[in-house]
């Protein structure tokens, strides 16, 4: 058998619910690797050793009292320091906030944990969740497994790397403009964008109200090694939650589209260019792949789709540095008010009725896509359009921070939408991961993740990895 931490989520709880192997054994596995490994990259920020083995103990009790056991039985995972848990802080990144202990769970991990996945630590996030590097002043600078010049991604930059490392089989995250999905392509993971309202949230530490950016484009969503685990997960924290007005009680699957399933390929959106070589042959790889796997794949571009990558900005950028830029000056560490300050100066604040043209347009590029989905169920293109950025590009000039935006287009247009996708690894080059991105219609994650399996049984599984010196 190979090292416990090293199975993925669905293998160690056949284990476990088998009682194969006890709950205390896989856990005192991952602890170990989390001990080997996480000094080299950063990645768990708050290690959870005393209370893990004692999730774990009272597991393997559990079982032996005959008592049913959830699908995530003694699984490993790890949750970011974003959102709230009990009796641990919700510091964001930020130093100011390392006391805001919270007194309960937030929905996404209470439902991890119903599910039976004991969490052995706490990742780490840039400043406030909103840079694709993940670097704070408080717990510093996480570093990718795969080459320490490269970033991890970010927001959930802490929980990819962790999983891509082989700490714990499952890593939480969330995704407003990327966020789970650019840190799962940095690392060689899968990262599920479920569909807006598929996961219930909230945060009981919050004392403001949400923005109207993040009401309507953030959500919760499991980075993993494989695909089987990312359906696994997603199943799990989709339990519903009263405390989040935003979720809806929708089947995971739906009917079967008719065959074979057309996918409309996509490598180079709106024409903007600056697609990397490396990038565009792991999408016409991908869509090979695919065509052999029964799906019609064709080079097609759903309708608008500039419009769409411009629709996040439109309805979000003012948003998000209004409500950032107080708490940004007065906590904020040098790293997010450099990287604001260009995000402004690449996106000039805009009058407020933009933001009300911006919602009547969204209506209408959402029923444009939806009637191109009904037709072709899948799209598939780059996760983003450069290979994983060198370390600390955003806090270079403004110049730097608007190429990093354009490379990012994609990752921006699915939220505007509210639409589900999935990051999935399809290779190497040297020693940075390369990957794509399947997008589908509403409440139709099955889809992505069908397709993502179909590229994963022809590339493999490219984590766990040892972190480069």
């Amino acid at each position: 058998m190979s090292e416990l931490w090293a199975l993925d989520a669905a293998a160690v709880a056949d284990l476990t619910r088998s009682r194969k192997v006890s709950c205390r054994e896989v856990i005192v596995s991952a602890l170990a690797r989390l001990d080997a490994v996480n000094p080299a990259i950063n990645a768990v920020v708050r290690p959870l050793h005393e209370e893990a083995l004692a999730a774990a103990d009272a597991a393997d009790r559990a079982a032996a009292d005959g008592k049913a056991l959830g699908p995530l039985h003694g699984v490993p995972v790890t949750t970011k320091v974003n959102l709230d848990q009990a009796g641990c802080a919700t510091d964001n990144g930020v130093t100011a906030f390392k006391d805001l202990i919270a007194a309960q769970d937030n929905p996404t991990i209470a439902n991890l944990r119903r599910a039976g996945a004991i969490v052995i630590g706490r990742t780490n996030t840039p400043a406030f969740s909103m840079r694709w590097f993940t670097d704070n002043a408080l717990h510093g600078l996480t570093l990718n497994p795969w080459d320490r010049t490269r970033t991890a991604g970010g927001s959930s930059g802490g929980a990819a790397a962790a999983t891509a490392a082989g700490i714990g089989a499952i890593g939480q995250g969330n995704d407003i403009a990327g966020s789970v999905r650019y840190p799962a392509y940095c690392c060689g993971l899968v990262g599920l964008r479920p569909t807006y309202g598929r996961i219930p949230a909230h945060n009981f530490t919050a004392t403001g109200k949400r923005p109207i950016s993040s009401q309507l484009m953030a959500v919760q969503g499991p980075l993993t090694r494989r695909v089987r685990d990312a359906r696994l997960a997603f199943a799990a924290m989709a339990a519903g939650d009263g405390n989040d007005p935003r979720w809806v009680d929708v089947p995971l699957e739906g009917p079967r589209p008719a065959a074979p399933i057309r996918i409309a390929m996509v490598v180079d959106p709106d024409g903007r260019g600056d697609i990397a070589p490396e990038v565009e042959a792991a999408i016409r790889q991908a869509g090979r792949w695919l065509q052999d796997a029964g799906y019609r794949v064709e080079e097609a571009e759903p309708p608008a789709f500039g419009e769409v990558i411009d629709l996040w900005a439109r309805l979000a950028m003012d948003d998000v540095i209004a409500a950032l830029e107080p708490a940004v000056a007065q906590y904020g560490d040098d790293g997010i008010k450099t990287a604001l300050g260009y995000w402004r100066d690449v996106f000039p604040a805009a009058e407020p009725r933009g933001i009300l043209e911006a919602l009547a347009d969204r209506d209408r590029l959402l029923r444009l896509w939806q009637l191109f989905l009904d037709e072709r169920p899948l799209v598939l293109t780059h996760t983003s359009a450069a290979l994983p950025f060198e370390v600390g590009q955003d806090v270079i000039d403004a110049a730097t921070t608007a190429r990093l935006m354009k490379a990012q287009s994609t990752q921006l247009a699915v939220p505007a939408l509210g639409l589900p996708a999935v990051s999935v690894p399809t290779g190497a080059t040297g020693r940075v991961p390369v990957g794509v991105q399947l997008i589908a219609g509403r409440y139709r994650e099955d889809l992505c993740l069908d397709a993502a399996e179909a590229i994963e049984r022809r590339a493999g599984v490219l984590t766990p990895v040892d972190p480069t010196a």
